[in-house]
């Protein structure tokens, strides 16, 4: 089952090209971590300024390190089905574990419109499917009514579910069912999250803090909340500061301090700025993963 702290991995550049070693060795470093799966090329995998050439590399390259070791959940969509589809049947054809699907942005689709879209990847593909739903971004929200008909498919297994809405999860239980895999797509109500049915967390500061990340998820899905308030108290600030700007951003900076890619970003973002590089240097610190 897929559960647990999965990193939503940056994807390292060198000199604006895409650092295939840098990426090795961070996939390998999560596995040592005890990070209980990966996502490339989500969000925070830089997918919308990736080339589809460069997406497909990513994605190739991860599941081929991994080896089969943890799950591997690429990323894998876009507003267009068609071309979602074809990022699904690829991450299929190199034998990811699951495609992390978002829903179509931009273009504002109906609850109807989402339902069909996921449906037609379901049905013309042969790889567990999971939905992204994350508003935020998206401009549409995918209604529990709507994803549990959805769930009713048999490849369509679960959601990262980035609303920041934790009484979601118990909505979602009810539509979906209680085997329906529930992932937070937030790191700092990954807590509650978990408390109201959720089953681990697609995760930004994974990426900095592997183990603290793992152990926070471990305890949870042991329901020791006592243990995982104490990681959340550790982990809290570095959430808060790796999000003072964009995360993917905040989440490469932390990286290159601890020497495992280079503090590079393509436009139109940008590194973070001096006063977030302070910040999440004392959050490191506070978190106990920097002297």
């Amino acid at each position: 089952m897929i559960k647990g702290s999965l990193p939503a991995l940056v994807t390292p550049f060198c000199g604006q090209r895409v650092d295939f070693a840098a990426l090795d060795a961070l996939v390998e470093w999560q596995i040592e971590q005890g990070s209980h799966g990966v996502v490339p090329v989500g969000t925070t995998g830089e997918s919308p300024t990736l080339t589809h050439a460069e997406h497909e590399q990513v994605i190739r390259a991860v599941t081929e390190k991994v080896a089969g070791r943890i799950p591997v959940i690429a990323g894998a969509g876009s507003n267009s089905t068609e071309e979602a589809l074809r990022l699904v049947c690829f991450a299929e054809t190199v034998g990811a574990d699951a495609a992390l699907v978002v829903t179509p942005y931009y273009n504002k689709p109906t609850q109807e419109g989402l339902f069909s879209h996921f449906k037609t990847l379901h049905d013309q593909s042969g790889i567990p499917i999971i939905i992204y739903n994350i508003p935020g971004r998206s401009v549409v929200d995918m209604q529990p009514e709507i994803m549990g008909r959805l769930a009713e498919l048999p490849r369509i297994i679960g959601v990262k579910d980035a609303t920041g809405d934790v009484v979601r999860v118990s909505e979602q239980r009810v539509s979906c069912g209680q085997d329906f895999i529930q992932l937070s797509g937030e790191d700092a109500s990954a807590l509650g999250f978990n408390a109201h049915g959720g089953v681990g967390c697609i995760s930004v500061t994974a990426n900095v803090a592997p183990k603290l990340c793992a152990e926070f998820q471990n305890a949870t899905l042991a329901g020791d909340f006592a243990l995982a308030r104490k990681f959340q108290d550790r982990l809290l600030p570095l959430h808060e500061a790796i999000f003072a700007e964009p995360g993917l951003a905040g989440a490469k900076y932390g990286l290159s301090v601890l020497g495992h890619c280079a503090n590079e970003v393509r436009l139109p973002l940008l590194p973070v700025s001096q006063p977030v590089e302070d910040r999440i240097k004392a959050a490191m610190r506070h978190a106990g993963i920097l002297d």
